[in-house]
């Protein structure tokens, strides 16, 4: 039974003329799922899945009002009104399960740089989002008009479609926070200086939602702090909604924070794991307590249900939004109300399968969630699998997540399943990770993936490293190969002691160790591996150098964390050296070079080299099985396949399970394609 935070959160409450039947809501979220800037069928069945769940309330990613703020042809748009029945199936499906559907309506500004349509941004002021981006068109009299009634038409369009509210966009420093801001805005015509002057967009924007839907709620997304030199702080910000409130009937305000910028302001848009729960809370708190009478809506980094359950609690929001949350698990707030809260899939906040893939172009998925973009597929495909009459025997190699979710796909699909793994306990190479400090949440995979395989009476056999007998002797007509993979370990002749990245945690995991002098990591992935070591280095008080011969320092790594990293190596006093290699210059001097002009780097006191290099399959079973003239059918998944991350390895080890002897049955194609 939930407690009483928790059933107060579950609680029905009102929202301008609606009821909700909870005080949980799916806030905005780049899906990439669109096609020439229209909803699809993916659309259809994610937001309807998450409606199933039992969310009270969701919020649409941002919907483009102008061509000039598309970017590319996967966001979301309404140009024209042939976009209308696209949102209405939408909405539809929402509706179906009972929960209430918003649109966010906005134009994103100078970050919409057209690369992929050939369009220039549009801004306040001719002042670039980042350094080396495009500089934006200053808008006119005339362009501001166009964007005006572009929102009055959108707005018009989603009524049409058959949404329950509106929510405009003037915060993430998009179009309206652009004019908003100081930082941004160097304007000095009417538009510009003054804040009222500042706030003339903002205000005719909402005179023309009202009117274009005036039975629809409409609320107000806004950044409560900018982060940002001369930017809107949190008394700025507050002064604004107090303005726009006494003039306009807003039906709540979405308190945010961030800019869209190149600097650690946009890091907290997205705020991963290194930032801990609820970091900006505080912001929600500022907006309730000024306006006691006006509904507040809480968002970013409220990793679960009982976390966010202490804002409401607290009296510090009304509604509570979870994104990344439902995206790992979309029946959160059902289980919540089932008293099933324990079976939920937790959000890493690793920003991989979801924000990651995002900046690729990309459409998002999960690590802990395979089915995310494929709900339909998926759904479809599972009451095709083999089931008992088809049953197969089992046998998976490996307890990582990998092997853990191939070994639950397969028992899902009816088969027989036996779990063998080498060490005395679960986890894999994720859980060697979590073991890095600042890095915990990663646990939490493999945490519910060993909770998931016990609750379903799954065999394990622990502490046994299976050969090619224990496969051929037992039965079984599958094996999945999990076994994993193993870290680099280069020597740098004549230089100073090498340890692999594994050596590095395991001296990490020791609270009392206190490395001594410098240590210079070698980072040839580009991952999370080696910067986290390396962070955590500095922190126990090393001079760490971190090598690279990338052009980007952490590379792989998401901008949206890599930003946050990167004030964290400064503020850490970490050494960057992209574009270099390492050799030895003497017992405790490593040399740095690369292909740009200048000699060698010399870094001296040095006390350990850590190899951070690409790691090798350890695909030795794989090798001696796939030798034998005959056997069980062989399946090879995640680092023993090939060595790469837990969003590959939980992916492989999903479809491995599910279809197992069925690759080439429509279900696994139509899977398979979707992704």
């Amino acid at each position: 039974m939930p407690d009483d935070k928790l059933l107060a959160l579950l609680s029905p409450t009102r929202l301008g003329r609606l009821t909700l039947r909870n005080r949980v809501f799916v806030p905005g979220h780049t899906t990439n799922f669109g096609l020439n800037n229209a909803p699809t069928r993916r659309h259809v069945a994610y937001h309807a899945e998450r409606a199933r769940g039992g969310a009270g309330l969701i919020i649409t990613e941002a919907i483009r009002v102008h061509p000039t703020s598309a970017g590319r042809s996967i966001s979301l748009g309404s140009f024209d009104d042939s976009s209308i029945p696209a949102y209405a199936a939408v909405t539809e499906a929402v509706h179906e399960h009972g929960a209430r559907m918003f649109a966010q309506i906005m134009h994103a500004g100078r970050q919409a740089n057209g690369d992929a349509t050939r369009t220039a941004a549009w801004s306040s002021s001719p002042v670039p989002w980042a350094a080396g981006s495009h500089v934006p068109h200053a808008m006119g009299r005339r362009d501001i008009a166009v964007v005006v009634a572009a929102f009055a038409a959108a707005a018009r369009r989603m009524r049409e479609a058959g949404f329950d509210g509106l929510e405009v966009h003037a915060g993430h420093g998009h179009l309206l926070q652009q004019f908003l801001s100081p930082h941004t805005n160097t304007r000095d015509d009417a538009y510009g200086g003054s804040l009222d002057n500042r706030m003339r967009l903002t205000r005719e924007v909402l005179t023309a939602v009202l009117a274009a839907a005036p039975e629809l709620p409409v609320g107000l997304r806004v950044s409560a702090d900018e982060f940002l030199p001369g930017g809107l702080d949190p008394a700025a910000v507050l002064e604004i909604v107090g303005k726009l409130r006494a003039e306009f009937p807003l039906a709540y305000v979405h308190v945010s924070h961030s800019a869209y910028h190149g600097s650690w302001s946009l890091a907290t848009q997205m705020a991963d794991m290194s930032f801990g729960h609820a970091p900006f809370r505080h912001h929600a708190a500022l907006f309730k307590q000024e306006f006691p009478d006006l509904p507040v809506l809480a968002v970013c980094r409220l990793d679960s249900l009982p976390e966010a359950a202490e804002l409401v609690a607290a009296g510090e929001a009304d509604l509570v939004g979870l994104a990344r949350p439902h995206i790992a698990d979309p029946h959160l707030v059902r289980k919540a109300e089932q008293g099933r809260q324990h079976e939920v899939r937790a959000c890493l906040a690793c920003n991989q399968g979801c924000i990651g893939r995002l900046e690729t172009s990309l459409p998002i998925s999960c690590v802990v969630n395979p089915e995310v973009g494929a709900e339909r597929e998926w759904a479809d495909a599972w009451p095709e699998l083999p089931g008992p009459s088809g049953a197969r025997n089992v046998l998976v190699v490996g307890g990582g997540p990998a092997g853990l979710e191939a070994a639950l796909s397969a028992h899902r699909a009816g088969h027989r399943v036996t779990v063998v793994e080498a060490r005395d306990h679960l986890g894999g190479q994720v859980e060697m990770a979590a073991r890095v400090p600042g890095r915990e949440r990663l646990g939490l995979l493999t945490r519910d993936l060993a909770r998931d395989v016990a609750a379903a009476g799954i065999p394990v056999r622990l502490g046994h490293r299976a050969g090619v007998d224990d496969v051929l002797t037992g039965g079984y007509q599958d094996v999945v190969l999990a076994t994993g993979s193993r870290p680099a370990r280069r020597e740098l002749p004549g230089g100073p002691p090498v340890i692999d990245i594994w050596q590095a945690v395991d001296n990490l995991a020791d609270p009392g160790y206190r490395p001594a002098g410098a240590v210079v990591v070698l980072d040839d992935e580009g991952t999370w591996s080696a910067a986290s070591v390396a962070e955590a280095l500095a922190r126990r008080g090393a001079r760490v150098h971190l090598v690279s011969p990338t052009a980007t320092v952490s590379a792989k790594i998401t901008t949206y964390s890599r930003l946050a990293l990167l004030k964290r190596f400064a503020d850490l006093g970490i050494a960057v050296h992209p574009m270099r290699t390492a050799r030895a210059a003497g017992a405790t001097a490593v040399a740095l070079g690369g292909p740009l002009a200048g000699g060698d780097t010399i870094v001296e006191d040095v006390t350990t080299v850590v190899d951070g290099g690409s790691a090798q399959a350890a695909d030795e079973l794989y090798r001696q099985l796939d030798a034998l003239p005959d056997g069980p059918h062989i399946h090879v998944v995640g680092d023993a396949n090939a060595p790469r991350t837990a969003f590959e390895a939980v992916y492989e080890g999903r479809m491995a399970g599910a279809f197992l002897g069925a690759y080439d049955t429509a279900s696994a194609q139509r899977v398979r394609y979707a992704h």
